[in-house]
């Protein structure tokens, strides 16, 4: 069996790759491997279950809450919430773990499965693994130990979670949004209500698009993915800033007045200078991961912030940031960890961060962002190879030699395969972008023949 889990929970087609028996089986190996790591000695354990609004989440929801309740574990339903949500309520009501449907930006017919430890963490690689192997054992035949009468788990809606997240929202934010105009687009997503409700309790005029999911338009040409309506609405409207929001709302895109993308790099050069100014960026340094624009490096040493970089994922910025103290860290895609006040990404948090620092200064969007000078950068997804050779081909490695040698020292080549979907990303920088293209489509081609 190859690994379930990616970069991201365990992702795949809704009742095709990422079955009920499977969302079941996963739960309750969770279940059991957390017991037997002594999470849950002394007490009785509990569990905070939310997800988006995919039509699969509902049979899936079921599924989880299910195998928890099997294995003996409370839960506590707090419906359609985002990820960062279910995240601090599970450390907030102090529960033992937390578990999130969504399949955060894909298209609708995906669908995950996400766990958080205590404390609304991420759970390390060893516990996942751990996890794999005892799903797997019992899928084949081992039987499982199963409370009995009172020691079932019991099922109960916890609809207070909505209040209790927004508040906590408003609680952190260092100014009020008075006198901003806003677009919000939540990508049919678990924050359609979410963030309308802490935008407008801050105090800014709001308008909103994509806020009105049923189940099978979610990120459908909208959202952080598809920034087109953002941007056109923004304009319209003569608003300050537009933000974009994935499915799950753990990421967060911006749209400054002009209708122009300011994307993950920018929002964290503008927040790491925000709270430098503000005495909370801790030893001076920002987390980002290797595929940030090199403009936000340069712009980094020029304002005297260390940016230290890692592998691609928001779960590798949070190990580093969790491991050497650090408060701030993100990565372009808009994933932006705000340590301090949530334990994971959280797009309506770095929204209303970000539109608190243009409230505060008095200058536009645009010219905060003006900071960094974003270089050209060209990405391109190629599907239907097989991913796990990337590193290992030595066509592959001839043909990247070579691209970084037309490069030189003012551009890059990253190539990576996916955490969460099929295919191998291929990522070049440059001074010039047609150079980027040029170079872009040609590794492209290699991948294709070298691992097609």
């Amino acid at each position: 069996m190859g690994r379930l889990f990616g970069t991201d929970g365990v992702r795949g087609v809704a009742n095709a790759d990422l079955t009920a028996e499977l969302a079941l089986g996963l739960s309750v190996a969770a279940a059991h491997v957390l017991g037997e790591v002594g999470t849950f000695e002394g007490h009785r354990p509990t569990a905070v279950v939310g997800r988006d609004p995919r039509a699969s989440g509902e049979f899936l929801e079921a599924a989880v809450v299910a195998g928890l309740a099997s294995a003996g574990v409370d839960v506590l339903r707090v419906g359609v919430l985002p990820t960062p949500a279910v995240a601090y309520l599970t450390g907030a009501l102090g529960a033992d773990i937390g578990v999130v449907l969504s399949a955060s930006h894909n298209a609708m017919p995906d669908n995950g499965v996400k766990f958080f430890a205590r404390g609304g963490h991420k759970l390390a690689d060893e516990l996942e693994d751990r996890i794999e192997t005892v799903y797997e054992q019992h899928r084949t035949g081992a039987p499982w130990a199963r409370p009995t009468g009172a020691g079932v788990g019991r099922i109960s809606d916890y609809a207070e979670g909505f209040d209790r997240y927004v508040a906590h929202l408003i609680g952190v934010l260092p100014n009020r949004l008075d006198g901003l105009k806003v677009v919000l687009d939540e990508a049919h997503g678990a924050a359609a209500r979410v963030s309308p409700e802490a935008f407008a309790r801050a105090g800014a005029e709001i308008i909103t698009i994509g806020a009105d999911p049923d189940g099978l338009n979610i990120n459908d040409g909208c959202g952080s993915t598809h920034l087109e309506l953002l941007r056109a609405a923004v304009v319209e409207h003569g608003a300050d800033l537009g933000i974009a929001h994935d499915g799950d709302a753990d990421r967060c895109l911006a749209v400054d007045g002009a209708g122009e993308e300011i994307d993950g790099d920018q929002i964290l050069a503008v927040l790491a200078l925000a709270m430098r100014d503000a005495g909370q960026l801790r030893k001076g340094t920002v987390v980002g991961t290797v595929m940030s624009n090199l403009g936000f490096k340069i712009a980094m040493e020029r304002e005297g912030i260390q940016l230290v970089q890692t592998a691609v994922g928001d779960r590798y910025v949070l190990e580093s940031m969790k491991a050497e103290g650090y408060a701030l860290g993100g990565e372009q895609s808009g994933h932006v960890i705000v340590l301090d006040h949530a334990t994971t990404g959280d797009g309506t948090l770095t929204g209303l961060m970000l539109a608190a620092r243009v409230a505060a200064t008095g200058r536009t969007l645009a010219e905060l962002a003006g900071v960094m000078e974003r270089l050209p950068q060209v990405l391109i997804n190629v599907p239907d190879v097989d991913k796990s050779r990337v590193s290992t081909s030595p066509e592959l490695a001839t043909a990247v030699a070579e691209a970084e040698r037309e490069l030189g020292a003012t551009g890059r080549v990253l190539l990576r395969q996916s955490g969460t979907e099929p295919l191998v990303r291929v990522m070049v920088e440059a001074a010039d972008i047609e150079q980027a293209r040029a170079v872009a489509g040609r590794l492209a081609d290699v991948v294709k023949s070298a691992l097609g």
